[in-house]
């Protein structure tokens, strides 16, 4: 079964993201397949997406996690904490998703409290109760990347019956400061992992009490160890799916003064951590033709910012698509129906990161990253053993160098037409001859 291709919707706060995420996949499912719009916003989804008044599709029944007048189907699972899938009135073949971020939370702390229950009663410690738990900063976060991971059937790790074949995943993310950090926490909490719980010292288990004997302190408990593998497991399904070459993201900004800042933004960090932008939606665009002057005169520095937007879109060789103010609440399946191949054309390649040898002409390695609307300001490398640590537009990635530059000193780096060109010089002591 092919994996689901996956947009990723973000862009300024109140630009309209769930409005046009819905749009989206509205006309999606009407130009044929199965669609699911995955997003957080509770009361936007009410809206734009009404579900039927039965259950979903899923079969699982119960009313907890609602959507919150008892009268619509259940929304969210009440062993799972994960959001059920429901079919969209009026619309054949496209359902949603509502994510519940402290039934998520509460599912998966009760989960880690049941594996670990031996390990707590050996303390004395008295389990939880369901309604002692309330969500901690950061629970919505990982709550949505979960449901993310689950709608991808070879990534998925929860029980329970499985759901269409989903040819289109829609996300609504938030902005784009927060959606760029949600998208690189998995790669980054796998990292940590590895270096607190490294795999060398998980293949050395059965020598734990020798170990303990010869170094004086504690070793990790066999839970521990569980449990990073386990989390290690999730957080690489997750990881899969947001790298998948089948993914995109789209960014939707109302043309205006910090359209064309928060595009550079976005530009920048989805770069940095190789995700491909598919493309920019202007929403909110005024008509011609209006005889108000003050209409006109909006018009008119609109007009302005669309073309500066257009010039960072060009350089990309990303498409701009706008979208009309309505005046009104729109309806995304009628007033805002974007097509689906104007933000799902082409696909991810590989990383566009490369290595050029220049040590015949010039004496030296070059690696080029690629760092779109990055500027010098805020611009920070640093080589720290055999990784990179670049900082760009406010977003920091740790690169693993590859094996030709370990053996390297960085002799210096510049950013020049949108990239960061890095030069390595071989060490002798290293490199062959």
């Amino acid at each position: 079964m092919a994996a689901p291709r996956t947009l990723l919707v973000t862009g300024a706060p109140g630009a309209g993201r769930t409005t046009v995420a819905a749009a989206t996949a509205t006309a999606a499912a009407r130009a044929g397949g199965a669609v699911l719009v995955l997003t957080a916003d509770r009361e936007a989804s009410r809206r734009l997406l009404p579900g039927p008044g039965r259950h979903p599709v899923t079969g699982q029944g119960g009313r907890d996690g609602n959507d919150g007048d008892g009268d619509g189907p259940a929304t969210t699972s009440a062993v799972t904490g994960l959001p059920v899938p429901y079919p969209v009135d009026g619309v054949d073949g496209l359902y949603a998703a509502v994510v519940d971020s402290g039934a998520s939370f509460r599912a998966e702390a009760l989960n880690l409290q049941g594996r670990i229950g031996g390990l707590l009663a050996l303390l004395g410690a008295a389990p939880l109760d369901p309604e002692e738990l309330t969500e901690l900063p950061g629970a919505d976060t990982m709550a949505l990347l979960r449901a993310l991971r689950e709608t991808h059937p070879e990534h998925a790790t929860a029980p329970g019956p499985a759901e269409p074949a989903w040819d289109l995943v829609v996300v609504d993310l938030p902005p784009v400061r927060e959606a760029v950090r949600l998208l690189a926490l998995p790669g980054q909490l796998r990292r940590y992992l590895g270096r607190l719980l490294p795999a060398d010292r998980q293949a050395a288990r059965a020598l734990r009490p020798v170990l303990a004997q010869l170094a004086g302190v504690p070793m990790p408990a066999e839970w521990a160890y569980e449990a990073a593998d386990r989390a290690d497991r999730e957080l690489a399904g997750v990881q899969a799916v947001i790298e998948d070459p089948g993914t995109a993201a789209a960014v939707v900004l109302e043309p205006g003064p910090d359209a064309e800042r928060t595009l550079r933004t976005a530009r920048a960090g989805l770069s940095l951590y190789g995700h491909r932008l598919a493309a920019v939606l202007a929403n909110r665009v005024l008509p011609t033709g209006s005889a108000d002057p003050f209409l006109t005169a909006l018009f008119g520095q609109q007009q302005v910012h669309l073309k500066a937007l257009a010039e960072q879109c060009a350089a990309d060789g990303v498409p701009l698509r706008e979208l009309p103010h309505l005046g009104r609440e729109p309806r995304p399946g009628d007033d805002l129906a974007v097509p689906p191949e104007a933000v799902l054309a082409g696909e991810r390649t590989a990383e566009p990161w490369t290595v050029a040898d220049l040590i015949g002409t010039e004496g030296h390695l070059l690696w080029t990253l690629p760092l779109p609307g990055a500027t010098r300001e805020g611009l920070d490398l640093v080589r720290r053993g055999d990784e990179l640590v670049v900082d760009a537009a406010g977003f920091r990635r740790i690169l693993p160098l590859p094996s030709a530059l370990r053996r390297c000193t960085v002799s210096g780096a510049a950013l020049r037409d949108e990239e960061l060109r890095v030069r390595f010089t071989p060490d002798p002591g290293l490199w062959p001859r």
